[in-house]
């Protein structure tokens, strides 16, 4: 195994792991509720979004069934995140045996220190296999009466070296919200079948702004390549200038953004503000039609990003965020067919046709343009 130290990032590049992509609720639930139930020793979760409902239903039987075999089992919930968990699930968490926190409790008397939320997503078992992406426990992404409308996303399974640092991750986060420290059974370390390379990149608020950070290098180094998916697109300039400069270089930059189907509209009309700028400088702009696209996913050249960061400001200003990084070919295919296939289910902008829109998408992109600012300025004077 080559750890490869930079002092820039909390943790380091490792090989020596094995990465499988999995699209849509209909394939992560049921490997995440898997490994659940293979449990040997511990369960860690970190979910923001965890919603009363039949998905989860079933991840609380599962962690409660695997509390019930003597497996120690952590349950970490953004406390805002959580808002639509019913009391009695809380407790037959709470009476399962589960140990269960929340980041940052709402108190409507501290105002801005609301705005700091736990965004990640993780479930770590045994420390032999963790699962990362943008999906929370919520029966948006795999409805139980209409699979159809299920949101679009993307979630990875990580196996070998790297699942340490993800455990590391739990614990800091898991000793900042309850002043103790995470005592763990110890478990054998397991070794992947494959040998890729990744990276554990983090976003804390506006002070440790790794994902950012490594969007932007890799955006300055493409060779013929950029590919974003995400659900909240707000860039900030710097990521702004350096799709443009891609472009220019002749690096194919493509973005794939949700279409009329979105769980905040404000959002996407803020954000298509800048299509007009990014769409004359040769950046190819996409909306995903079927359904709502919730997929946070980077792609450069042999590069991918996968995990709960969108590119949208309020991200990189007030949330935890974590992505995994993978740097290995034959993934970067997997993933490249991946958004082939979203891309042929997308519409596609060009420039003379987006500058012909009616007026009163202008007058839409301009107000909540204006909030985005407005927000914007907030976040600055609070960090």
């Amino acid at each position: 195994m080559i750890n490869l130290r930079n002092s820039k990032y909390q943790f380091p590049k490792r090989n020596g792991n094995q990465f499988r992509l999995l699209i849509d609720g209909g394939q992560f639930y049921p490997a995440m509720l898997d490994a659940i139930g293979s449990a040997r020793a511990y369960v860690l979760m970190e979910i923001y979004l965890f919603e009363s409902g039949a998905v989860a239903d079933r991840f609380i039987d599962a962690l409660i069934t695997a509390a019930a075999r003597g497996v120690a089992v952590y349950l970490l919930l953004d406390d805002f995140g959580a808002n639509g968990l019913l009391k009695q699930d809380r407790l037959r968490l709470e009476e399962g045996n589960i140990r269960l926190s929340y980041y940052n409790p709402v108190h409507y008397r501290r105002l801005h220190h609301n705005f700091f939320r736990d965004h990640r997503k993780l479930l770590l078992v045994d420390g032999e296999v963790a699962f990362t992406g943008g999906a929370g426990i919520t029966d948006n992404f795999d409805p139980p009466h209409n699979p159809a409308l299920r949101w679009r996303e993307t979630m990875i399974e990580i196996r070998g070296a790297i699942v340490a640092d993800w455990k590391t991750l739990f614990e800091e986060n898991w000793r900042h919200c309850t002043d103790l420290i995470l005592v763990l059974p110890h478990t054998r370390a397991q070794h992947a079948m494959a040998d890729q390379r990744g990276q554990v990149t983090i976003a804390n608020g506006a002070t440790h702004a790794e994902i950012k950070r490594s969007l932007l290098n890799k955006a300055r180094h493409a060779r013929h390549t950029l590919w974003i998916a995400t659900a909240y697109f707000v860039p900030s300039w710097k990521i702004r200038r350096a799709l443009r400069a891609a472009a220019r270089r002749g690096v194919d930059v493509r973005l794939l953004l949700p279409g009329e189907h979105t769980d905040h509209p404000a959002i996407r009309h803020a954000g298509r503000r800048f299509y007009y700028n990014l769409l004359s400088h040769g950046v190819r702009i996409f909306e995903y039609q079927p359904r709502f696209t919730h997929s946070k996913v980077l792609l450069c050249d042999d590069w991918v990003s996968i995990g709960s960061s969108n590119i949208d400001r309020w991200n990189f200003h007030w949330n935890l965020e974590a992505n995994q990084e993978v740097e290995d070919p034959q993934f970067a295919t997997v993933v490249h067919t991946m958004f082939i296939a979203d891309f042929a289910s997308s519409r596609e902008y060009h420039l003379e046709e987006w500058r012909a829109r009616p007026w009163y998408r202008r007058l839409l992109e301009w107000f909540w343009g204006g909030v985005d600012i407005t927000l914007e300025r907030l976040g600055k004077r609070h960090h």
